[in-house]
């Protein structure tokens, strides 16, 4: 059975019948976990080894796991720093930023995979234009070149531990206010002030050859009237053709507000998910709403793309990942928490949102 285009959650720590039904069919692809999800390490471990049990080739498991507050495990894992971190050392110290976002992406990384995730929706390569609070701290810098830099060391990092990178959220979400969970963002800005700043960290890891980019749910007024999740010229036009990625593109979640189609019908859903794809998204997230991820599953049955399952594969994570317990007792993992725990409590001080 192939990879489908979507990518769904769980209620809690176990598979239920209906979740089970759900994650066998065609249409899904993979699963993302949330922090619901976590009792303890060994129940975390058995969930996954279930998922992947149940197809062949197994279904992709992710997870927002970028450090600071946007973190779904905690307990059993080191705490991450926010990226803003790295990138205020690299004002001063840029070669011990370098260093430290490397260390930083592949600590993240070695902990999901040995406990057999796939992959993390990391790193962010938005720009803080100091307007965006539910970016703020998750962006590496303002200066497109500084996020380039680190962003390129950190899934520098990532691939040493086996897992490929998903850059977000593609054109770039840091400069509107509002928050697209809660409202719809429109960005005023033309396809030149885009292209010079926002759009340099995504090129630069396009040429770096990253496996995945996430889009973003805002409106770019003044180049599409849809959000980038829906916008073939934003993700044909310019993202394929003008950008040349030949990566994963994944929706951002489609339950989130600015995704809303017109109208509060559970049709909806099925709605937003053929706009994504058609737009050119390669899986789409359907989060915190199973009964219409479900739905979406089941009447999702025209719906075939061979390149985008081929893309899929290449986000499955490096076979044979070291386990849980040797990770924590080898030299390099306790290497690089003295490292992240000397950064963390660096003159610098805590950056919050």
């Amino acid at each position: 059975m192939s990879l489908g285009p979507l990518m769904v959650d769980l209620c809690a720590d176990t598979v239920s019948a209906q979740e089970r039904d759900l994650l066998l069919s065609p249409q899904v692809g993979g699963v993302i976990l949330f922090s619901r999800n976590f009792s303890s390490i060994e129940r975390l471990i058995a969930l996954i080894e279930e998922i992947h049990d149940i197809r062949h080739p197994r279904l992709l498991v992710a997870i927002d796991q970028e450090g600071g507050r946007v973190q779904r495990l905690r307990e059993g894992f080191t705490q991450l720093p926010a990226v803003r971190l790295l990138g205020e050392i690299y004002n001063d110290e840029p070669k011990r930023a370098s260093e430290l976002a490397t260390i930083t992406g592949w600590l993240m990384a070695s902990e999901l995979r040995s406990i057999g995730i796939d992959f993390s929706f990391a790193p962010i390569l938005d720009l803080d234009y100091g307007v965006s609070r539910v970016i703020g701290d998750r962006a590496f810098h303002k200066d497109p070149e500084v996020v380039s830099v680190l962003a390129a060391k950190y899934v520098q990092g990532m691939r040493k531990a086996g897992m490929q990178a998903v850059g977000k959220h593609f054109p770039g979400h840091g400069a509107v206010v509002a928050d697209s969970h809660i409202d719809l963002p429109t960005d005023d800005r033309g396809f030149e002030d885009i292209s010079l700043g926002d759009l340099v960290p995504f090129q630069r890891m396009i040429d770096n050859g990253i496996a995945g980019i996430m889009t973003a749910h805002v409106v770019y007024e003044k180049i599409d009237p849809e959000i980038a999740t829906f916008s073939k010229l934003w993700i044909q036009e310019v993202l394929r053709k003008q950008m040349e990625f030949k990566g994963v593109i994944f929706s951002d979640d489609l339950s989130m507000k600015a995704a809303h189609c017109d109208g509060e019908e559970p049709e909806d859903y099925l709605s937003r998910t053929h706009k994504a794809l058609k737009a050119g998204c390669d899986m789409a997230l359907i989060c915190n709403s199973s009964d219409n991820a479900c739905m979406v599953a089941e009447k999702l049955n025209d719906y075939n793309n061979p390149a985008s399952q081929m893309r899929l594969t290449r986000m499955h994570g490096g076979k044979n990942p070291i386990s849980y317990e040797k990770l924590r007792n080898s030299q390099a993992w306790q290497t690089a928490v003295k490292k992240i725990e000397s950064y963390q409590d660096s003159p610098y001080g805590e950056l919050t949102l």
